[in-house]
């Protein structure tokens, strides 16, 4: 297996790339949620959920297992209808219009393993239309400010579980689509590497915004990444919670977990989070 390679944007000898100008926030890209409830067949699932994500902005997601969190993320997308209430991203309210604005982003990183790691990352883009060529340029400019250079040509086994996960996001990210629904896209890594992925889905953020919505069973993780998390109950889902994350946080993923104010969120979290595995 090929190591993984560490980001260094400002490392001696190596081409420093600029970031990507924010883009100017658009209405349409806020997600309202009013009422949203979901059942298969007599099982409820979510009950009353009401949320929003403002344009821009990460709403972390974190509830105990089994709760209806990625059930919810789907119903976002558009990947399914809910039984009761209304979704919209911005003035796309149908399941088709939602999945038009959304890029999904599940919990493996799903490579084809027959292709090469540039062809996967373009899959999203062929997927559109583009041709394989062109697609392929795309991706390669984005190779190097992803931590990827050098292994464009290499097949999904040969690269690290960190690497995959960067070829997965950058798949999800080129699609262009102005949301991101991330369903817990880090929970296969080990410690350190999870910790480090965190780090470099907060940068790439930061040089290319877009509203996101995730799903993690990290409370850590979720406010670290996240403006806003919301702590949802036991099923039937209901948001028990809505905590912000201290602002500003440090770049430094160490320095930000380790504020004073930090703790006291995530504590606030957690408490909200084991009240929230007893229904009455």
């Amino acid at each position: 297996m090929r190591q993984d390679t560490r980001m260094e944007p400002e490392s001696q000898g190596s081409r420093t790339m600029e970031p990507t100008p924010p883009r100017p926030q658009d209405p349409a890209e806020t997600i309202r949620l009013r009422g949203v409830s979901h059942a298969y067949g007599e099982l409820l699932t979510l009950d009353a959920i009401d949320l929003e994500a403002p344009a821009h902005g990460v709403l972390g997601l974190v509830g105990p297992s089994g709760c209806g969190k990625s059930t919810l993320l789907e119903l976002i997308c558009g990947l399914r209808e809910p039984s009761a209430g209304t979704i919209e991203v911005g003035n796309a309210a149908t399941a088709e219009e939602r999945l038009a604005r959304c890029a999904f982003m599940p919990q493996r990183d799903l490579l084809l393993p027959w292709y090469s790691a540039i062809d996967n990352a373009a899959l999203a883009l062929r997927n559109q239309g583009m041709g394989r060529r062109e697609a392929r340029a795309a991706a390669a400019g984005l190779f190097e400010r992803f931590g990827l250079a050098g292994f464009e040509a290499a097949r999904p086994a040969e690269l690290s579980g960190g690497m995959r996960q960067r070829v997965a996001f950058l798949r999800t990210l080129i699609a262009g689509k102005p949301v991101l629904a991330l369903d817990e896209p880090f929970a296969s890594l080990d410690a350190i590497t999870r910790a480090e992925m965190q780090e470099w889905l907060a940068a790439a953020l930061r040089s290319d915004p877009r509203t996101v919505v995730l799903v993690t069973h990290d409370v850590e993780e979720a406010l670290y990444l996240s403006d806003r998390v919301a702590v949802l109950s036991a099923r039937p889902a209901r948001t028990v919670a809505e905590l912000s994350a201290p602002d500003p946080r440090a770049p430094d993923r160490d320095a930000a977990v380790t504020d004073p104010a930090f703790i006291a969120v995530r504590e606030e979290a957690l408490h909200a989070l084991r009240g929230s595995k007893v229904r009455l």
